[in-house]
């Protein structure tokens, strides 16, 4: 089983790109020990609460939050790849919807 607790740094995002996803800081997932978390790309940022699969090899989330100062709310998956990569997906509910890639940073 992987442990996901920490944070990942988003590496690609199907629908923007890097300068984007770092606009504010550098774009990341944080995953905590509580099945809670926080993440940040571009103009979008979100509390997570995410369950981990049996198998331990991916993880799904909804999230609350906002996108360019607007409340919202989505939810989203990652497959792990390794113990420091992963790629998933994330939706913007009534939005965008991206498919993104992230490694682990601590």
């Amino acid at each position: 089983m992987i442990n996901i607790v920490g944070r990942w740094r988003i590496k690609w995002m199907e629908m923007w790109d890097q300068d984007f996803v770092d606009l504010i800081e550098p774009g990341y997932f944080q995953f905590d020990k509580d099945g809670l978390g926080f993440f940040m790309f571009g103009a979008v940022e979100g509390q997570i609460d995410y369950r981990v699969t049996d198998d331990g090899a991916r993880v799904e989330f909804s999230w609350s939050g906002n996108d360019d100062g607007r409340e919202n709310s989505g939810r989203g998956w990652f497959q792990f790849q390794s113990a420091g990569s992963a790629k998933g997906k994330i939706f913007i509910h009534c939005g965008d919807e991206s498919a993104v890639n992230i490694e682990f940073q601590a």
